[in-house]
C-alpha cells in the first residue's frame, strides 16, 4: 500500500494515454519477476465475484474539511488509470517455490533416461524478498506518474508545479 497519494497522478493530456500508461503497462512492469503471477489493484478478485452494487466507492463531500471523500476504497486508489487520492492498494500473488526437500522426477539430458533432480535450494519462502521488490517497483511507477503529471526541468520546478496543483485541488 502506498500513502499518501496525489490525486490525478497518471493523468496526462489524453485520457487514453493515461489509462494505458497507468493501468496496463505500469502494472505489467511491476510484474516482471519470475515468481510473480498476478497483480491486483484494490479488491479486484473479490470484486469480480460480486455484484456491481457491492463494489461501489461512493463519493461524499465534507463541508467542514472542504474535501471530497469516499465511502470505501475498493478501487484501490486507481480509477481509469488515474489516482484518486486514496491509498494505492496493490497486491502481488506469487507462485510457490518449485523445489521440494525430495528430488523431483526429471530426465538425464545425456542419456535421455528418467532421473531424479538434485536438491539444491534451501530457501523456504520468497515473500520477504518479493515484498521489497514489489514496493520498489510501485515506488518507481508512482515517481514516473508524478513526473509525467508535474514535469519540470529541475526538482524545484517539479515541486512548484506540484504545490500549485495541490493548492488548486484544496481550493476546488
Amino acid at each position: 500500500m502506498a500513502s499518501p497519494i496525489t490525486p490525478a497522478a497518471g493523468a496526462t493530456h489524453t485520457s487514453e494515454r493515461s489509462y494505458a500508461a497507468s493501468d496496463a503497462s505500469r502494472v505489467t512492469r511491476s510484474t516482471d519477476s519470475s515468481g510473480l503471477r498476478s497483480v491486483e489493484i484494490g479488491f479486484a478478485a473479490e470484486g469480480a465475484a460480486a455484484f456491481g452494487s457491492q463494489v461501489q466507492d461512493s463519493i461524499h463531500y465534507n463541508r467542514e474539511a472542504r474535501q471530497f471523500t469516499r465511502g470505501a476504497n475498493r478501487a484501490g486508489g486507481l480509477e481509469g488509470g488515474i489516482t484518486n487520492g486514496q491509498d494505492l492498494v496493490v497486491r502481488g500473488l506469487l507462485k510457490p517455490i518449485s523445489t521440494l526437500r525430495r528430488p523431483l522426477e526429471s530426465v538425464d539430458l545425456a542419456t535421455r533416461e528418467p532421473a531424479l533432480a538434485a536438491y539444491e535450494r534451501s530457501d523456504v519462502c520468497v515473500v520477504p524478498a518479493a515484498g521489497v521488490i514489489g514496493e520498489a517497483m510501485v515506488a518507481l511507477v508512482l515517481a514516473q506518474a508524478l513526473l509525467e503529471k508535474f514535469g519540470g526541468d529541475s526538482l524545484p520546478e517539479t515541486r512548484r508545479n506540484y504545490q500549485a496543483y495541490m493548492e488548486q485541488v484544496q481550493n476546488f
